[in-house]
């Protein structure tokens, strides 16, 4: 609890300290952004972990074809191979990416095979939303699990049907995009806020003069290119992306239920409010008892059910008292007072939520 503490206390003094932070780093520029892409494929190589061909029919028809097209006549024949599965490969097209690069892709299981550690991922075309073919993987898969199986038990770690193969697409097709073409460039705030946003404008206007920079929305900020006299659009956002500008963020508790993780900005705030915290614990004992009946007889073995059932309740720790607009460091040292821990602490601060005490959003994962 105390290092829980400790963490959180290091948050605060990082907030408080905060320096400004490059307009790249809160942004993303209008038409710079990257494609989703999307294949079907065929994995080879495998050891006995591929798809059974009767339960994966679609695997036996992508083989079939890729050996068609290498000059392998196969009509009429049957496949019953273990060592192939058929496999979804996606990817990213990063924004500019030119005719010959390479991007990371992930490969993924669609039928019942065991593992892809060492497949080979044969050549996918990789089309985009439009179905324009944009870019081809090929390479040897990098599984982040692994597996193994006996006759009478099995143990799986990680995902074994899913991998990845760096730099394992290369670039066919390029995104048209006039880029320097533009005329306005548009700012888009990956955390939307007015006072952010209108800093923005401020800090661009500084440096280009006035005019150059428009606040549309809490999320928007229009950039006007001939505005800022640079030779293109490319030189102009180069300046603009490297100013500095010190963000203004909303006050938010992040609470993550599974790991019993809690995470408070500065800003939060609590009205004055009392704190108690106690465990009730409910028990429920089974002790059935086996019934023989007498030698001889013609009687049943039956099972007579053997029940208890109790509740406990032990008394509160303490009870603690928050003053009106208390700091986040005076919150956490109250509650940690209490000796509660993570989770209770996470139902202590939705239950101050639901009071309407918690001046923040609060945000359960």
């Amino acid at each position: 609890m105390n290092r829980i503490l400790a963490l959180l206390l290091v948050l605060i003094a990082t907030v408080a300290d905060a320096s400004p932070i490059r307009i790249k780093d809160l942004v993303e520029f209008d038409g710079v952004r990257g494609n989703d892409l999307v294949g079907y494929g065929l994995v080879v190589g495998l050891n006995g972990t591929g798809d059974g061909i009767r339960n994966a029919p679609f695997t036996e028809e992508i083989m079939s074809n890729i050996l068609e097209r290498l000059g392998v006549n196969v009509t009429g024949e049957s496949f019953r191979p273990k060592n192939v599965a058929a496999v979804l490969v996606t990817a990213t097209l990063p924004p500019f990416a030119r005719a010959g690069s390479r991007i990371d892709v992930t490969v993924s299981a669609i039928g019942d095979a065991k593992s892809l550690l060492g497949g080979t991922l044969i050549m996918t075309p990789l089309n985009a939303a439009d179905g324009q073919i944009y870019a081809v993987a090929q390479g040897t898969i990098i599984a982040g699990g692994a597996s193994a199986e006996g006759q009478g038990a099995s143990v799986v770690q990680g995902v074994p049907t899913a991998g990845s193969i760096p730099s394992g697409a290369r670039v066919e097709r390029e995104i048209a995009f006039d880029f320097a073409g533009l005329r306005t460039v548009r700012l888009a705030l990956r955390s939307p806020d007015f006072t952010t946003a209108g800093r923005i404008e401020q800090a661009i206007n500084r440096e280009f003069g006035p005019g150059t920079a428009l606040m549309m929305d809490a999320g928007t900020v229009a950039l006007d290119v001939a505005a800022t006299r640079m030779a293109s659009p490319a030189h102009a956002l180069g300046r603009v992306e490297n100013l500095l500008v010190e963000p203004e963020r909303r006050a938010r508790v992040v609470v993550d239920q599974r790991s019993g993780t809690i995470v408070m900005g500065a800003d939060v705030r609590i009205s004055r409010v009392a704190v108690s915290q106690g465990n009730l614990t409910l028990r429920i004992q089974e002790t059935p008892v086996v019934v023989q009946p007498n030698p001889f007889s013609r009687g049943e073995t039956v099972v007579v059910p053997r029940s208890s059932a109790a509740i406990d309740e032990e008394p509160g720790v303490g009870m603690a008292e928050i003053d009106d607009s208390s700091s986040l460091s005076e919150v956490v040292a109250g509650l940690n007072a209490l000796g509660v821990s993570p989770r209770d602490m996470i139902d202590i601060l939705k239950s101050i939520n639901a009071a309407g005490a918690l001046h923040a959003e609060l945000i359960v994962q």
